[in-house]
This record gives C-alpha cells, sequence and structure tokens, in this order.
C-alpha cells in the first residue's frame, strides 16, 4: 500500500534569460528529476508558441517534455489536478499578468512551481509579467548565452529583422544572443513602438 505523501510548503522558482540562455533546457531538466523522484509533475507553456508542436516543450538543443498548453493563467490554474507537487510553466513572459498571483496561489497550496522565460524583450526593456514573478520568487536563476558578436556573456536578445510588434515567434535567423555592448535595439525597427504594440505581449 502506497504511503500518501505529506504535503510540504510550496514556493516559486524562476530561470530568467535572454534566447539560447538555456533555460527550457534547465526548467526541463529540474521537471525531470521531479519526475524520476515520482512526483506527481504538470507542465504548461502558452498557446501563442505554436513552434514545436502543442504536446511538448521543446529546448533550441533538441530537449523536450510532455506539456500541455492553455490559453490563459486562469485557465493553467483550473488545469492544476489536486495531488500535483510540481507545476512546470514554459515561456512566462507569453502570459497574461495574472501569472503571478496564479503562481502565488499555487505556491500557498504547497506546489512547487518553477516558471521559464525572457526577462527582456526586443528593445531590452522588462518583459511583463517576468518581473513581477522576479520579484516574488523564491529560488531565482539567472541564465546568460554566448554573444554571437564577440564571445562573451550574453544577457540580450537581439532581433535581427525588422518589427515593432512586442511578440514575434522565431528562432535562429529572427534572433541571436548578444552581450550589453554588442546589443542594438535600433535594428529592429526605425523608430521606437507605439504603446500599443507594447501591450500585445
Amino acid at each position: 500500500m502506497d504511503v500518501p505523501r505529506r504535503r510540504q510548503a510550496g514556493w516559486i522558482e524562476v530561470i530568467a534569460g535572454s534566447m539560447f540562455s538555456g533555460k527550457s533546457e534547465e526548467l526541463i531538466r529540474r521537471l525531470r528529476r521531479a519526475q524520476i523522484a515520482r512526483q506527481k509533475v504538470q507542465i504548461f507553456k502558452p498557446a501563442i508558441d505554436n513552434r514545436y508542436g502543442d504536446t511538448h516543450i521543446v529546448s533550441h538543443s533538441e530537449m523536450r517534455i510532455a506539456s500541455s498548453t492553455v490559453a490563459s493563467s486562469r485557465a493553467l490554474l483550473e488545469d492544476v489536478c489536486p495531488d500535483t507537487e510540481v507545476v512546470g510553466i514554459d515561456e512566462g513572459q507569453f502570459f497574461d499578468l495574472e501569472l503571478p498571483a496564479v503562481c502565488n496561489e499555487l505556491a500557498d497550496r504547497g506546489i512547487r512551481v518553477i516558471v521559464a522565460g525572457l526577462d527582456q524583450d526586443y528593445l531590452g526593456k522588462p518583459f511583463e509579467p517576468m518581473p513581477q514573478l522576479l520579484a516574488i520568487a523564491e529560488y531565482i536563476t539567472k541564465t546568460l548565452a554566448i554573444c554571437m558578436v564577440c564571445g562573451g556573456p550574453a544577457n540580450h536578445t537581439q532581433r535581427l529583422v525588422a518589427s515593432r510588434d512586442r511578440v514575434l515567434l522565431g528562432a535562429q535567423g529572427t534572433y541571436e544572443a548578444r552581450c550589453r555592448h554588442c546589443f542594438d535595439p535600433t535594428l529592429a525597427s526605425v523608430s521606437q513602438p507605439a504603446a500599443s504594440d507594447i501591450a500585445g505581449g
């Protein structure tokens, strides 16, 4: 007969950084360890991110783990089962502004919540709701890529195509990692985006 687990206090972990910095890989690594420990794990990603299909989180290095797609933070909360012990969330920057409150509620239930996402947009500005999650998280991991220009530590996502949309899905050819000194937000647009462009993230 299985002995029921005693629910421990929950908490929030955030893995943040630029594209190509290994955020999804680190998320997958932590979730796999939880699965090996026979914990009940549920994994979610936003419906907008369909680059690699709807049923898996896939890193740029082709690591993958099964996941569910949700349209909103509220839908994610409603899909979490009562016996779930760990919730993984990828591409946190594509969720709505309710995500921090949802993560808080899950942590208050005794669930370990792990969120990975971009902390800055293509202009180098904080990418909501990631800053709010960083403020309330118990554990924060900042991942760095390698600058494609100079080889230094890269903290920025350089957009290589002309677009003022804040959300523009893509990978190699659309974005590359850049350090502070090689990053140039003006490459993506001639002028600063209007407020209506920024609001759609």
